[in-house]
Protein backbone atom coordinates (compact mmCIF):
# COMPACT_ATOMS: atom_id res chain seq x y z
CA UNK A 1 0.00 0.00 0.00
CA UNK A 2 1.76 3.47 -1.40
CA UNK A 3 1.46 6.53 0.97
CA UNK A 4 -0.69 7.81 -1.06
CA UNK A 5 -3.30 5.02 -0.57
CA UNK A 6 -3.00 5.33 2.75
CA UNK A 7 -3.49 9.53 3.09
CA UNK A 8 -7.32 9.20 3.73
CA UNK A 9 -6.41 7.16 6.69
CA UNK A 10 -3.62 9.45 8.03
CA UNK A 11 -5.52 12.61 7.17
CA UNK A 12 -9.18 12.41 7.34
CA UNK A 13 -9.59 15.81 6.11
CA UNK A 14 -8.48 14.28 2.73
CA UNK A 15 -11.75 12.20 2.73
CA UNK A 16 -13.62 15.40 2.16
CA UNK A 17 -12.53 16.22 -1.34
CA UNK A 18 -14.33 17.39 -3.93
CA UNK A 19 -15.29 14.42 -6.21
CA UNK A 20 -13.65 13.30 -9.45
CA UNK A 21 -17.08 12.94 -11.36
CA UNK A 22 -17.82 16.89 -10.73
CA UNK A 23 -18.60 18.24 -14.27
CA UNK A 24 -16.53 20.53 -15.94
CA UNK A 25 -19.29 23.55 -16.22
CA UNK A 26 -19.34 22.98 -11.86
CA UNK A 27 -15.68 23.32 -11.63
CA UNK A 28 -15.41 26.25 -13.27
CA UNK A 29 -18.17 27.43 -11.01
CA UNK A 30 -16.30 26.62 -8.05
CA UNK A 31 -13.26 28.23 -9.59
CA UNK A 32 -14.99 31.29 -10.11
CA UNK A 33 -16.86 30.91 -6.45
CA UNK A 34 -13.57 30.47 -4.74
CA UNK A 35 -11.93 33.02 -6.21
CA UNK A 36 -13.88 35.14 -4.37
CA UNK A 37 -12.46 34.88 -0.86
CA UNK A 38 -9.17 34.88 -2.65
CA UNK A 39 -10.05 38.34 -3.99
CA UNK A 40 -11.05 39.53 -0.91
CA UNK A 41 -8.63 38.80 1.61
CA UNK A 42 -5.51 39.87 -0.80
CA UNK A 43 -6.91 43.05 -1.05
CA UNK A 44 -8.20 43.61 2.20
CA UNK A 45 -4.40 42.73 3.33
CA UNK A 46 -2.92 44.36 0.66
CA UNK A 47 -4.84 47.72 0.31
CA UNK A 48 -7.43 48.35 3.17
CA UNK A 49 -6.38 50.15 6.11
CA UNK A 50 -7.22 47.72 8.75
CA UNK A 51 -3.93 46.72 7.79
CA UNK A 52 -1.85 50.02 7.14
CA UNK A 53 0.61 49.41 9.78
CA UNK A 54 1.57 45.78 9.27
CA UNK A 55 1.62 46.42 5.56
CA UNK A 56 4.07 49.81 5.88
CA UNK A 57 6.13 47.69 7.87
CA UNK A 58 6.24 45.17 5.25
CA UNK A 59 7.06 48.00 2.78
CA UNK A 60 9.57 49.29 4.34
CA UNK A 61 11.25 45.64 4.85
CA UNK A 62 10.84 45.21 1.17
CA UNK A 63 13.35 48.16 0.40
CA UNK A 64 15.65 48.24 2.92
CA UNK A 65 16.43 44.97 4.32
CA UNK A 66 20.39 44.13 3.51
CA UNK A 67 19.06 40.48 2.27
CA UNK A 68 16.97 40.15 -1.21
CA UNK A 69 15.24 36.57 0.59
CA UNK A 70 13.87 38.88 3.57
CA UNK A 71 13.14 41.78 0.78
CA UNK A 72 10.90 39.28 -1.68
CA UNK A 73 9.37 37.83 1.50
CA UNK A 74 8.16 40.83 3.04
CA UNK A 75 7.24 41.78 -0.81
CA UNK A 76 4.82 39.31 -0.75
CA UNK A 77 2.34 41.33 1.83
CA UNK A 78 2.56 44.67 -0.28
CA UNK A 79 1.55 43.31 -3.77
CA UNK A 80 -2.37 41.74 -3.98
CA UNK A 81 -1.19 39.40 -7.54
CA UNK A 82 1.75 38.08 -5.26
CA UNK A 83 -0.19 37.69 -1.91
CA UNK A 84 -2.81 35.87 -3.74
CA UNK A 85 -0.92 32.91 -4.88
CA UNK A 86 -0.46 32.11 -1.09
CA UNK A 87 -3.95 32.94 0.21
CA UNK A 88 -4.69 30.10 -3.21
CA UNK A 89 -2.15 27.40 -1.52
CA UNK A 90 -4.71 28.15 1.85
CA UNK A 91 -7.43 27.68 -0.21
CA UNK A 92 -6.53 24.58 -1.76
CA UNK A 93 -5.25 23.19 1.21
CA UNK A 94 -9.00 23.82 2.79
CA UNK A 95 -11.22 23.02 0.36
CA UNK A 96 -8.97 20.35 -1.92
CA UNK A 97 -10.15 22.27 -4.94
CA UNK A 98 -9.04 20.84 -7.99
CA UNK A 99 -9.67 21.35 -11.71
CA UNK A 100 -9.94 19.03 -14.80
CA UNK A 101 -7.42 15.99 -13.45
CA UNK A 102 -8.34 14.57 -9.87
CA UNK A 103 -5.18 14.18 -8.84
CA UNK A 104 -1.79 16.64 -8.18
CA UNK A 105 -2.55 17.73 -11.68
CA UNK A 106 -5.77 18.97 -11.25
CA UNK A 107 -4.64 20.54 -7.67
CA UNK A 108 -1.49 22.65 -9.90
CA UNK A 109 -3.64 23.56 -12.83
CA UNK A 110 -6.21 25.08 -9.78
CA UNK A 111 -3.25 26.98 -7.99
CA UNK A 112 -2.65 28.60 -11.33
CA UNK A 113 -6.06 29.06 -12.06
CA UNK A 114 -7.43 30.60 -8.84
CA UNK A 115 -5.18 33.41 -8.62
CA UNK A 116 -6.10 34.35 -12.44
CA UNK A 117 -9.58 34.68 -12.06
CA UNK A 118 -8.85 36.04 -8.29
CA UNK A 119 -6.92 38.99 -9.74
CA UNK A 120 -9.40 39.94 -12.51
CA UNK A 121 -11.69 40.06 -9.47
CA UNK A 122 -9.54 42.62 -7.97
CA UNK A 123 -9.02 44.98 -11.16
CA UNK A 124 -12.52 45.05 -11.29
CA UNK A 125 -13.05 46.36 -7.84
CA UNK A 126 -9.71 48.30 -8.53
CA UNK A 127 -11.00 49.93 -11.26
CA UNK A 128 -15.00 50.39 -9.15
CA UNK A 129 -12.86 51.99 -6.46
CA UNK A 130 -11.38 54.22 -8.61
CA UNK A 131 -14.67 55.15 -10.19
CA UNK A 132 -16.25 55.82 -7.04
CA UNK A 133 -13.12 57.85 -6.09
CA UNK A 134 -13.33 59.72 -8.92
CA UNK A 135 -17.04 60.60 -8.97
CA UNK A 136 -16.60 62.26 -5.40
CA UNK A 137 -13.62 64.22 -6.15
CA UNK A 138 -15.41 65.85 -9.41
CA UNK A 139 -18.35 66.46 -7.14
CA UNK A 140 -16.78 67.86 -4.06
CA UNK A 141 -15.22 70.29 -7.24
CA UNK A 142 -18.75 71.26 -8.54
CA UNK A 143 -19.50 72.22 -5.08
CA UNK A 144 -16.49 74.32 -4.37
CA UNK A 145 -17.05 75.88 -7.57
CA UNK A 146 -20.21 76.57 -6.57
CA UNK A 147 -19.09 78.17 -3.45
CA UNK A 148 -16.89 80.10 -5.46
CA UNK A 149 -19.01 81.53 -7.91
CA UNK A 150 -21.96 82.41 -4.62
CA UNK A 151 -18.70 84.52 -3.19
CA UNK A 152 -17.70 85.89 -6.85
CA UNK A 153 -21.23 87.24 -6.80
CA UNK A 154 -21.15 88.18 -2.92
CA UNK A 155 -17.68 90.33 -3.58
CA UNK A 156 -19.24 92.16 -6.84
CA UNK A 157 -22.21 92.72 -4.72
CA UNK A 158 -19.98 94.48 -1.71
CA UNK A 159 -17.57 96.42 -4.50
CA UNK A 160 -21.30 97.56 -6.10
CA UNK A 161 -22.36 98.87 -3.12
CA UNK A 162 -18.74 100.42 -2.01
CA UNK A 163 -18.63 102.17 -5.05
CA UNK A 164 -22.75 103.80 -5.05
CA UNK A 165 -21.47 104.55 -1.45
CA UNK A 166 -18.44 106.90 -2.99
CA UNK A 167 -20.53 108.18 -5.71
CA UNK A 168 -23.05 109.30 -3.21
CA UNK A 169 -20.17 110.76 -1.05
CA UNK A 170 -18.69 112.64 -4.28
CA UNK A 171 -22.03 114.03 -5.79
CA UNK A 172 -24.23 116.14 -3.54
CA UNK A 173 -27.67 115.76 -2.71
CA UNK A 174 -29.46 118.12 -4.82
Amino acid sequence: MSLLDRLPLLCPVAQTRIQPNVSLLQQVAYLFLIALPIASVSWTVTHEEIFREPREYCLRCSQQHPRMLNRKFFYVFTCEYCFSHYVTIVFLLITHFHLIFPDWRGTLIAFFSLPFVANIYIGLFAQTKLEAKKDRVTAKVIQEELEIKQLEKECKAIDRDQREREQSRITPAA
